[in-house]
């Protein structure tokens, strides 16, 4: 069963959590660019899940991830690295093995992940 339910949440969650790691602020601009998305997709997107109460903006246009929005971004997060780890350890290029994991950390239940990661050592 699905936490969230939605690819594309999913991924800017996703992007706003990574960026957090490596920017001081995170700001629609920085998500665009990150993604390859025109600002007006994202400031649509924030739009949403500022609605849906998984992110706050500041005033100043910064973006925060809020305790609902972390959740899912680190859920999401987790698997990713997880998946393209095992893909890549099974001889898949580092760049197939992201794709792939981008594709699968969606669709995959919470308990077939567990299993996986109860079966396939991590070295992470």
């Amino acid at each position: 069963m699905r936490t969230f339910g939605n690819e594309s949440a999913e991924n800017y969650l996703e992007t706003i959590l990574v960026l957090s790691k490596k920017l001081p602020v995170v700001r629609s601009v920085d998500i665009a660019n990150e993604l390859g998305f025109k600002k007006s997709s994202v400031s649509v997107a924030m739009k949403n899940l500022r609605e849906k109460k998984h992110i706050t903006v500041s005033e100043a246009g910064f973006i925060f991830l809020t305790d609902s929005g972390r959740e899912i971004a680190e859920m999401i997060y987790e698997r990713h690295e997880f998946l393209t780890d095992w893909l890549v350890k099974l001889g898949v290029s580092e760049e197939i093995a992201s794709e792939d994991a981008c594709r699968i950390e969606h669709v995959i239940s919470s308990e077939s992940f567990e299993a996986i990661k109860r079966h396939i050592p991590s070295e992470r």
